[in-house]
């Protein structure tokens, strides 16, 4: 055989080979993608078992598959309120379903008001006489929002239980950046617009802390009525006025404090938990292992019972995350594309419209893009309806300016009518390496803005004056839209934010109600009937690979550990959050924003992570262009 003869069938094996091994990849990718999916086909009679081993959300975010996958690890789970509560819904008329089980093990929290709807849902499962429990090794705020509704409470032995209330400290530069010689130029419009106060100062002021204090006591005062309600036997004063004592009442014994205080009702480990529910859901005929029980998966049950679309179609848009200029999200309110979702359903024949808010705003100018294009709907004479869930916030409130009704629950988190922004310059640091600026101007707004030169008189009020224009824009916007007088509004602004029962006495919302209530509302102004429609949620889609990504990942990486497990857990978890915390400090003095309408001082707000960088598109706001520059 010749030797070009040789050659060619090395390359044909060659060929041969890669083809066989490309075919053998994509059939496992194809099986894994198959097995990664809810599959309704496993579902089964038993226990319908609801793994929050995450946040609860209002929209999940987009995961990037291959940054997952070169780091080693994928973004905190994310749980839909919406689908937890369909799931439960559908749980309580489901003959299938004999008992309800919430594993809290690895819950990390969510918002007010969409964990008192889960709270809700899980009572109506409970009045349709199925037994609904809670497990956990530790139970903080948030867990005992949803414990509190479960017929049993389980605590692992060597867990704990505790209640802490709302508050603590933040993070002030003021001194830090004195040291480092950064003039961080503040400009704002709000007597309470307290975002700015970590570059400015060096501890709260009077207003901030009269503003947050309010607001503080009533979601306090809201979360305890709901709690004592749920489990009327719970000590709650005992364990918030003096815990030391309680602590020591039951010897140090964690548990048995949470068990003597109500806030629990068995200690039991995994496999006895599992036995429990064993009893009342039946034994798992698939498993042999102890604490076993019959159970079908959050997922798989959704699946199995399919989305009803009756009638017409009601749109509902989800405004989540914070408002940014250009095409992020979903997770991050990314205001083009936002725009471009409503703007596509104008050719939907849609008989309302509701926007679902969550957000503590962000960018005017992608604020007002939003709102805008819902704007273009009411101009069809189409019904638009807001729907607050925990927090909507200055750019948050800005976006329901073009609406025929607003609605919220008693513990959301709205307001903050005030706009801010904050540029560092570095002057003062330029000049201790021995750097200065010279030059020659020929108008007081040559050269400028010069961060390493200075600020001339000109620039410092045309900036001060964008951010008041913006003010009055924002101010005239909520005017005219709630109907009131421009100084009545200005009075109630200034930056203060309220929760949901102060916001409708002072009229920036029209009625309590979730977002069932929006609309149940916005199909009665559409004159449609019971059964006679259907919600739409724009840009909604299948979680594609996500699940795939998260399987590789979570096998490459250790597993996850319960960040309640103990105190000492929970201490070393704080100081994940303070790096976080100093990441997004940073950012927000540093990154490129423009003109902000957002409450950077809401507490859901500040609990949440800062998104991930996204490429946005340029803001139109000189403060954009200065940050740019």
């Amino acid at each position: 055989m010749s030797f070009v003869g040789k050659v060619w069938k090395i390359l044909v094996g060659i060929k041969d080979g890669l083809v066989l091994l490309f075919m053998l990849l994509f059939f496992v990718t194809l099986f894994a993608i198959l097995s990664a999916r809810p599959n309704p086909g496993q579902v089964r009679d038993g226990a319908l078992l609801i793994e929050l081993d995450g946040v609860v959300v209002e929209e999940k975010s987009v995961l990037d598959p291959i940054e997952a996958l070169l780091s080693g690890t994928a973004p905190m789970s994310e749980y839909r309120s919406r689908d937890i509560v369909r799931a439960l819904d559908a749980a309580a008329t489901d003959k299938r379903i004999k008992a309800v089980v919430l594993d809290l093990t690895t819950f990390l929290g969510g918002g007010q008001v969409h964990l008192t709807e889960i709270g809700e849902a899980m009572e109506r499962v409970r009045k349709a006489k199925k037994p609904v429990l809670t497990y956990a090794m530790g139970y903080a705020d948030d867990h005992m929002l949803l414990a509190a509704h479960a017929s049993e409470v389980w605590l692992d032995p060597q867990g704990l239980a505790v209640i802490s209330g709302p508050g603590g400290s933040n993070l002030y530069f003021a001194g830090l950046l004195e040291k480092l010689s950064i003039n961080a130029r503040v400009y704002r419009v709000g007597e309470f617009k307290s975002a700015v106060e970590p570059y400015s100062r060096s501890s709260m002021s009077d207003e901030a802390r009269q503003n947050i204090g309010g607001l503080y006591g009533a979601l306090w005062e809201e979360y305890k009525a709901k709690i004592i309600k749920a489990r009327p036997k719970l000590a709650l004063a005992r364990i918030t006025s003096d815990p030391v004592a309680w602590i020591e009442g039951s010897g140090g014994d964690l548990a048995k404090a949470a068990l003597d205080a109500g806030m629990v009702d068995k200690l039991g480990d995994r496999t006895q938990f599992g036995a429990r529910v064993a009893e009342l859901a039946g034994k798992d005929p698939w498993s042999k292992k102890p604490g076993a029980f019959a159970a079908s998966d959050m997922g798989a049950f959704l699946a199995d019972i399919g989305q009803k679309t009756p009638g017409k179609k009601i749109g509902v848009v989800t405004i989540a995350g914070e408002i940014i200029d250009g095409d992020a999200g979903p997770g991050v309110a990314g205001g083009r594309r936002i725009a471009d979702l409503l703007d596509e359903a104008l050719d939907d024949d849609l008989a309302a419209l509701v926007v679902r808010v969550d957000s503590p705003g962000g960018s005017a100018t992608a604020s007002e893009e939003i709102r805008r294009a819902i704007q273009r709907h009411r101009d069809r004479k189409v019904p638009v309806a807001v729907s607050f869930a925990n927090v909507a916030a200055s750019g948050g409130y800005w976006v329901a300016m073009s609406s025929d009704r607003i609605f919220a629950e008693p513990e959301t988190i709205t307001g903050s009518i005030g706009v801010f922004a904050v540029v560092p310059t570095f002057e003062d640091a330029a000049a201790r390496v021995g750097v200065t600026a010279d030059g020659y101007r020929t108008t007081p707004l040559s050269g400028q803005p010069d961060i390493i030169g200075g600020f001339t008189p000109a620039i410092e009020s045309l900036l001060q004056s964008s951010i008041s224009g913006t003010y009055t824009d924002f101010l005239s916007l909520v005017s005219k839209s709630r109907r009131m007088p421009v100084d009545r509004v200005d009075a109630i602004a200034q930056g203060r934010v309220w929760d949901g029962g102060t916001a409708r006495q002072n009229g920036l919302v029209d009625e309590f109600g979730g977002l069932d209530a929006a609309l149940g509302w916005a199909a009665g102004k559409a004159g449609l009937k019971d059964g006679g429609w259907h919600a739409v949620f724009l840009g909604d889609s299948p979680e594609n690979y996500d699940s795939l990504i998260r399987q590789l990942v979570s096998s490459r990486a250790p597993a996850a550990t319960a960040p309640t497990s103990d105190l000492f857990a929970m201490t070393a978890q704080q100081r994940e959050h303070l790096g976080t915390r100093i990441a997004r400090d940073a950012q927000r003095l540093l990154g490129t924003r423009g003109i902000q309408a957002f409450c950077a001082e809401c507490p859901v707000s500040a609990a949440l992570p800062a998104p991930r960088n996204e490429r946005t598109a340029n803001s139109l706001s000189l403060l954009a262009w200065l940050a740019g520059g």
